[in-house]
């Protein structure tokens, strides 16, 4: 059984910095694709950012590129989310989500497993 669990989402100022990580148990971790997702208060959950199993492959979307990195250690099984220049706008709870095989890199529906997700919120 593949589990997911997301921490350190927390309230933060406009400006200021984020990591958050995700821990999986279960499965061969190298084998994932890892990706983050966020939904925003009422709105639909939108794709943010994926890396590819060894960690050479990475993408982002439009609205957190330049601020948000993502990365992986494969030996602690865990992938993080470093957010950098907050916006108000980052506000949202963020879920980190696994792909078993081949799929599109930001599409829900490609993406097998999902954690709890963390709430991040951006105060001004």
């Amino acid at each position: 059984q593949v589990q997911l669990v997301e921490s350190g989402g927390r309230l933060v100022q406009a400006g200021g910095s984020l990591r958050l990580s995700c821990i999986v148990s279960g499965g061969t971790f190298s084998y994932y694709r890892m990706g983050w997702f966020r939904q925003a208060p009422g709105k639909e959950r939108v794709y943010v950012a994926s890396i590819n199993g060894n960690g050479e492959g990475s993408h982002y979307a439009g609205s957190v590129k330049g601020r948000f990195t993502i990365s992986r250690d494969n030996a602690k099984n865990t992938v993080y989310l470093e957010m950098n220049s907050l916006k108000l706008e980052d506000t949202a709870v963020y879920y980190c989500t696994l792909q078993v095989g081949s799929g599109a890199y930001d599409r829900q529906a490609s993406y097998h497993y999902w954690g709890q997700g963390t709430q991040v919120t951006v105060s001004s």
